[in-house]
């Protein structure tokens, strides 16, 4: 055989063997396709330090410092809480999971820290129906999906194995995105009611209101769209008329409305 052509077969087999051990690393196997169908699993992370320090001003610091003070001695900085999005092409059911360390303390009732939304969202009609827990009662949200004016960034990062891009946001008119999306998942679903990327959304961080969602799993799974349902249980609203609700229930509360307001618009 020529020694052109025994160099040739040479560079061929070299090749199909790197090929094959490049398939079978970690990162190629994981990432490698693309995932429509499946279940995230996704943990909350709230400062309360951060969070509840911001509660005190001069006006009730004398009353409010001593229980931030003891409050700091004896419970931890981060509260943490699990979540699940299961997604099937255009629809996607975010869920919260029950607390197993809920805080009955003075502080722990803040609302940035419990998960009161259960989220079904037809991202092809941009829609969504949500089972939302408002102090004692419970309301069915059905509207339209939040538009996010989302400003994609060259920054990226590494989430549940995932290369994720970094998008910017403000929504609320004040309160500022940070989200981490994968295109390997081709979904534009998220945590919460976060949506509107080419892609999941795998970790989403409000800086400013200390608090994150990170996924720690992702099932890649066969789930039957029809099998993803919406909330059903709830008194019937939408965002409009919810809003004007709970102003209406927080018209005496000062300034104190404002974080609720804003926790439950969220």
């Amino acid at each position: 055989m020529p020694a052109q052509k025994i160099k040739i077969m040479k560079t061929i087999i070299i090749a199909a063997i790197s090929s094959l051990l490049l398939i079978n690393s970690p990162s190629f196997s994981q990432n490698a396709h693309f995932t429509t169908s499946g279940v995230i699993e996704y943990e909350k992370t709230v400062n309360m330090f951060a969070l509840l320090k911001k509660q005190i001003n001069k006006d009730n610091e004398a009353f409010y410092q001593p229980i931030y003070d003891q409050y700091i001695k004896n419970q931890p900085q981060f509260k943490k809480l699990k979540s699940t999005l299961t997604f099937s092409d255009n629809k996607t059911l975010f869920t919260p999971v029950p607390d197993e360390n809920p805080s009955g303390n003075f502080f722990g009732n803040n609302v940035m820290v419990s998960q009161t939304n259960t989220i079904y969202t037809d991202l092809q009609t941009k829609t969504f129906i949500e089972q939302k827990n408002v102090f004692e009662e419970v309301f069915l949200v059905k509207d339209s999906t939040r538009k996010i004016r989302w400003k994609i960034t060259g920054e990226t990062r590494e989430v549940a194995g995932f290369i994720c891009r970094r998008a910017n946001a403000i929504v609320l008119d004040s309160v500022y995105v940070v989200a981490f999306y994968s295109d390997q998942i081709p979904v534009s679903g998220g945590p919460e009611s976060f949506t509107g990327l080419p892609g999941m959304i795998l970790g989403l961080a409000l800086p400013h209101e200390n608090v994150t969602w990170f996924t720690t799993k992702i099932t890649n799974l066969i789930v039957d769209g029809k099998a993803i349902l919406p909330p059903k249980k709830g008194k019937l609203t939408n965002n409009q008329d919810l809003f004007k609700t709970l102003l209406n229930a927080t018209k005496e509360w000062g300034t104190y409305k404002d974080a609720y307001l804003k926790a439950f618009s969220l």
